[in-house]
């Protein structure tokens, strides 16, 4: 075997940076490679993609991409990736951001950018727990499971994302884990070509604190855990594919929705013609 001087996306990840900041068992690694592979297979040149978070452990994984990549306040990424989306339509803009930032801090952003089809491609890593502060629990806690804040349990009710995501307008809507990486590479592939606005969640694990707090040990177990609980359901009905994972339920997987309706900037771009035709 022969030593390489490189690591084999170095153009794409910024090396200085490594190793990394995630705990072990974390699935954010297997995320980023993920990004990156699909990133390479749709052939969009690097300096027309831009890489937008918010603030959390998965907050930190545009950092380590060798892209225009931008940190922004807790829950305001979608926001932040709009404007830039707005201010230059020939980028391809991303939004990787956790459960926490996305739909607890940011959630009414989301809400806004799915109802106007704006052409972004958001992917949560929801872990189920806000991670970087301690495990409390969020809008993504699963009924009845623990965390920091929640020793006893979870009484309310969690948010079924890929439901929430395709009741909003939204044009591609997917649910993948980081046990299925290849499916997930198709998957933000695929998002990226979608006019209009495209929704991934990933379940990943966090072993120091949703995974102690409830049973799974390492982060192994819980892929483990979804590696046989995992079924590819693409037709499946979204109102019924919520996360329980402590009452036997399936975790459902797959592309849920393809649709074609117009995105903002293409409704943006005709509005804008129309007044310049008018003037004349």
């Amino acid at each position: 075997m022969t030593e390489t001087e490189f690591h084999p996306k170095h153009e794409l990840i910024r090396e200085e940076r490594f190793p990394h900041v995630w705990c072990p068992g974390c699935g954010l690694g297997i995320l980023l490679q993920s990004y990156l592979n699909a990133l390479e297979k749709s052939g969009i040149p690097s300096e027309n993609n831009v890489l937008v978070s918010g603030i959390g452990c998965t907050a930190r994984l545009p950092g380590y991409a060798n892209l225009d990549s931008y940190h922004t306040t807790h829950g305001r990424a979608i926001p932040f990736a709009t404007g830039m989306k707005l201010a230059n339509p020939n980028l391809n803009v991303t939004v990787i951001s956790g459960d926490g930032d996305l739909f607890n801090i940011g959630g009414n952003h989301f809400i806004h950018a799915a109802r106007r089809n704006m052409d972004l491609l958001v992917i949560c890593s929801n872990n189920f727990n806000y991670g970087m502060t301690g495990g409390q629990h969020g809008s993504t806690t699963p009924p009845t499971s623990k965390s920091a804040s929640t020793p006893y349990g979870n009484i309310e009710p969690s948010f079924n994302l890929p439901y929430l995501a395709s009741a909003l307008g939204a044009s591609y809507v997917a649910r993948w884990t980081v046990m299925h990486p290849r499916q997930l590479t198709r998957s933000i592939k695929t998002a990226m070509d979608v006019k209009g606005f495209a929704f991934i969640e990933v379940l990943s694990p966090c072993p120091p604190n949703f995974g102690k707090f409830n049973g799974f040990g390492d982060g192994f177990e819980e892929m483990e855990f979804y590696r046989t609980k995992s079924v590819v359901q693409n037709d499946a009905k979204l109102e019924d594919i919520s996360i329980d994972p402590f009452h036997g339920k399936q975790v459902v997987l797959g592309e849920f929705v393809k649709r074609k309706r117009p995105s903002y900037i293409m409704l943006e771009q005709e509005l804008t013609a129309k007044l310049k035709e008018g003037r004349k």
